[in-house]
């Protein structure tokens, strides 16, 4: 789809997750050795579908883009920088597995930068954000598709926490777990 860039983001426009952060990163990690078990599976797929069904919607898609190196968090990053914008995000309408999370904190990892291999973030215009929403939920790899945020006048990557108050989110440098693929 020619015209899908960072570019292409403005101020206001929203900020979508396909389905939860951080599972197939989390799923790698447990699977490589005995630290614990658990039932995590990677969210591996093809989002070739899920992609036709969003552009279909009439929504006003900017720029799309699977979260695989360096998790949501890196690829929200590239956006900005890319941009000349900011992002702010609020971390209650993130979604994370229970599972996923309580991996990640025993782990030491964090969900937002953890990769996935069939989500997809998307940014699109406030006013077609609602159309996005419903045309991805409506395909099964979207079924946990959330705004997860909106584009800022700032130049950085900002998450609201549950707590009050705010983070700054970073590029990540080097990886969380060794390259596998």
């Amino acid at each position: 789809y020619p015209g899908l860039t960072p570019a292409a983001m403005r101020a206001g426009d929203a900020v979508i997750l396909s389905g939860t952060a951080g599972d197939h990163g989390t799923a790698v990690m447990l699977a490589r050795g005995d630290m614990m078990d658990g039932a995590i599976k990677s969210d591996c797929a093809a989002l070739n579908g899920l992609v036709d069904a969003l552009m279909a919607s009439g929504a006003e898609v900017r720029v799309l883009r699977d979260p695989t190196r360096g998790g949501v968090a890196t690829t929200l990053c590239e956006f900005a920088e890319s941009a000349g914008l900011g992002i702010e995000l609020t971390e209650g309408d993130i979604p994370v597995r229970r599972d996923v999370a309580a991996a990640c904190a025993i782990l030491g990892l964090d969900p937002l930068y953890s990769a996935n291999e069939g989500k997809m973030l998307c940014v699109v215009s406030e006013a077609t954000a609602q159309l996005a929403l419903e045309a991805l939920r409506a395909h099964p790899l979207g079924a946990d598709a959330a705004v997860i945020g909106r584009v800022t006048e700032g130049s950085r990557v900002i998450l609201k926490t549950a707590a009050g108050g705010a983070r700054v989110l970073r590029k990540l440098m080097g990886a969380q777990l060794p390259r596998i693929c």
